[in-house]
């Protein structure tokens, strides 16, 4: 089975060490980025996102922790797994509501 896998990975060109680099995420200061946020107590809809955000990170420290801040919530620090880059621009966050009409 060992011998199948990386037979096909070889016959795709798959590199192992590229494919492990893409997937590491490195964090700056200044960029935007989204915390995830495990509690279920906070979301109580099933469908309703686990990300919020975005954060601005404002201090990277060793081992894996980075320094998040907002301007509603403060300065706090987290684990970087928890965080995922924010590469959207600002949006509305009213709801919208839009009237569907039944086809003729």
């Amino acid at each position: 089975m060992e011998y199948r896998a990386y037979w096909a990975m070889k016959q795709l060109n798959m590199d192992l060490n590229a494919a492990g680099e893409k997937r590491r995420r490195v964090f700056e200061v200044g960029q935007q980025v989204l915390l995830y946020n495990s509690r279920l107590k906070l979301f109580p809809g099933k469908l309703r996102s686990r990300w919020s955000g975005p954060y601005t990170v404002t201090k990277v420290l060793p081992y894996g922790a980075i320094q998040v801040s907002n301007e509603n919530k403060g300065t706090f620090t987290v684990n970087g797994q928890r965080l995922k880059h924010y590469w959207g621009g600002d949006f509305s966050k009213q709801k919208s509501t839009v009237q569907l009409e039944t086809p003729e």
